[in-house]
């Protein structure tokens, strides 16, 4: 037909050196680096495109004496086994290091499993991949000056439903100051049954709690791991991210009889 357009869409994967068919369809996220070559047939014309994998690092580093929550011991981290002392294990100039650590499992950036609230809740162990792993992410941006409780109204007009909802606060920028354990942004009960009626698959934040800590009754961390949604708390560099288009991935260390556990969440960003 007159003035029809077609195209065929290659992708060369950097890793495997090959060309792959797409069929005209995108290839979603790359591994490495994928040069996108668009064939204008009629034309015989080649267009070509880079498009480059982002790993997002939505961790804070945990390191000795760190105060993650008020009233909580820091972690203490020290050798279990020397470089020195190792020397007698080890060929002449052959050395290692073996670390101790001690610490609540509350520190840093932690996921709760509903474990952590229920006795009867799922563990850590006992959570599967697709949960936490390689999931659809969205950022809610609920940056405000002041404003400390996030409500619904937050959440209107996004799709959460299987997704990692990802809320940016802000309070990030607090972090190992005094200023991070007071007047910290919350979610109200009623965000909470929304995200849990609407099914999103995670909930993460990037401050000090994802309640009111006055509130002692907890009602945010009730309602989503009671509707066996993990939580992720004590997020950073939420606003790296965009507000969708991107994977997000959050796994703990698989204990078994414990409900919560630090992590090294990221974010996957296709440019």
């Amino acid at each position: 037909m007159a003035g029809s357009f077609q195209q065929k869409v290659l992708l060369f994967n950097s890793c495997s050196g090959r060309l792959e068919n797409t069929g005209g369809t995108d290839p979603g996220p790359a591994s490495e680096i994928f040069w996108y070559l668009t064939y204008n047939l009629p034309r015989r014309s080649l267009a070509v495109t880079t498009v480059k994998k982002q790993l997002i690092d939505l961790s804070h580093t945990i390191e000795h004496g760190l105060i993650t929550y008020k009233g909580l011991p820091a972690p203490v981290i020290c050798d279990f086994l020397s470089r020195e002392q190792s020397k007698q294990h080890y060929a002449p100039g052959t050395e290692f290091q073996i670390g101790k650590i001690e610490m609540v499992a509350n520190t840093g950036t932690y996921l709760d499993s509903p474990f952590h609230r229920y006795p009867d809740g799922r563990d850590l162990s006992q959570l599967e991949l697709t949960s936490l792993a390689d999931l659809d992410g969205v950022v809610v941006r609920a940056k405000g000056e002041g404003e400390r409780a996030i409500d619904a109204t937050a959440l209107d007009g996004i799709d959460v439903r299987g997704k990692a909802v990802l809320v940016q606060t802000g309070w990030d920028s607090h972090w190992k100051t005094d200023q991070y354990f007071e007047s910290h942004p919350f979610l109200t009960k009623d965000a909470a049954q929304l995200l849990a009626d609407e099914g999103a698959a995670l909930v993460g934040i990037d401050s000090y709690n994802i309640d009111d800590t006055a509130d002692l009754s907890r009602p945010v961390h009730s309602i989503l791991l009671g509707a066996g949604i993990p939580v992720v708390e004590h997020m950073c560099n939420l606003g790296q991210l965009p507000v969708n288009g991107f994977k997000f991935f959050a796994v703990p260390v698989k204990v078994k009889g414990m409900g919560t556990f630090p992590l090294r969440a990221f974010g996957i960003v296709g440019e």
